[in-house]
């Protein structure tokens, strides 16, 4: 299942039914499971750990060392969950020791051509990053999140889940859960209501989500005053609990 073209190091640890294409390379400390597929001209770089059953087009680079100028050559690391889709020309770099030393990647996500996530990053589940979208160091990815293309989020920004960014949002503050961003720099435009609707959300919890969106950004009041209220209306409505760690968590500030 290896093309004879490829250059894998002897050490790599790959599952035999990996499908790996030519003139790809895979250095040593690399481990990628069951039923992944790589095609042609991909780079991948250890220690990497690559789950199962991927699909990672051409010209991707994955476990590259990063682009911080204080990275000094440590061994760190990159972890990818299972059944992602990594499209043409995506870079994914290792951590750093200035943090855990990891980036992680969940699984079922689909990141586009020319996607970037850098080092340091933590992305959940079914997250979709849309072409040319650039997360800098240290990001958050909650699930279900949606980033446009060509979306930019500073370093150290958390993403709520089921967030959804416009195409060409530049995010400088954290973003809370569920809701819908735009601009530059990213502001607030209500709560996600399609993609909700989409994951199951009934009427009721959709309609508590956006009482709790009204708390947050048209009362006047501070974070701490409507996490307040929040924490009220969590015990009759369980989905606001994950807006309520959103802004619990946030160590940027939200977008306003």
């Amino acid at each position: 299942m290896i093309h004879p073209q490829a250059i894998v190091d002897p050490s790599a640890r790959i599952a035999e039914d990996v499908e790996v294409g030519p003139w790809t390379l895979i250095g040593p400390d690399v481990e990628i499971g069951a039923g992944t597929r790589i095609a042609s001209h991909v780079v991948i770089k250890g220690p990497t750990r690559i789950g199962e059953g991927n699909q990672i087009f051409q010209f991707a680079t994955i476990g590259e060392d990063c682009q911080d100028k204080k990275y000094a050559g440590e061994p760190t690391r990159l972890e990818i969950g299972d059944h992602n889709v990594i499209r043409e020309g995506c870079t994914i770099h290792r951590g750093t020791v200035q943090d855990e030393g990891i980036t992680r990647i969940g699984s079922h996500n689909l990141l586009m051509a020319y996607a970037h996530v850098a080092h340091d990053c933590v992305m959940g589940n079914n997250i979709i990053l849309a072409n040319n979208a650039a997360l800098a160091g240290h990001v958050h990815v909650g699930d279900h999140a949606i980033l446009g293309g060509f979306t930019a989020v500073h370093q150290f920004c958390r993403i709520g889940a089921h967030v959804m960014c416009g195409a060409g949002t530049v995010v400088l503050k954290d973003i809370p859960a569920y809701v819908m961003a735009t601009g530059n720099s990213a502001r607030p435009h209500g709560i996600n209501l399609e993609g909700l609707r989409r994951r199951g959300f009934d009427a009721e919890a959709l309609g508590a989500l956006r009482r709790a969106y009204k708390i947050i950004y048209r009362k006047g009041l501070t974070v701490d005053q409507a996490l307040q209220e929040l924490n009220l209306m969590a015990q009759d409505h369980p989905a606001v609990q994950l807006l309520i760690e959103s802004l619990e968590t946030s160590t940027r500030g939200i977008i306003r």
